[in-house]
């Protein structure tokens, strides 16, 4: 992959992140799994980049897109954790999964 190439992808990559987000502001599931197929298909073409002397504005993008591809990340748990709660509370039930004490602390 040449230069001006991985700058379409990470460009590309970054207009599928914010679709993504748009998606997940709207609950839109369609497009949500849309630009779902979008990312697997750009990490594909990223993937055949090999190594490759990176400039400066391809880092910033590719700082970029880890960021956005982060906050969406942090948005799908939020959005799974609400409906979590708003299931068990409909069914009364209890949650059926639960993280155990500590658990978060190990990742880090």
């Amino acid at each position: 992959m040449s230069e001006s190439q991985l700058r379409d992808a990470l460009r590309q990559m970054l207009a599928v992140l914010e679709e993504e987000r748009q998606a997940l502001a709207g609950l839109d599931l369609d497009a949500i799994v849309g630009t779902t197929f979008d990312k697997d298909r750009l990490c594909g073409a990223l993937d055949t980049l090999g190594a490759i002397h990176l400039d400066e504005e391809c880092r910033s993008m590719l700082d970029a897109a880890r960021r956005q591809n982060e906050v969406n990340r942090q948005v799908r748990n939020i959005i799974a954790a609400n409906v979590t709660r708003r299931l068990n509370a409909l069914t009364g039930s209890p949650q059926l999964y639960r993280i155990p004490p500590g658990y978060a602390m190990a990742g880090r």
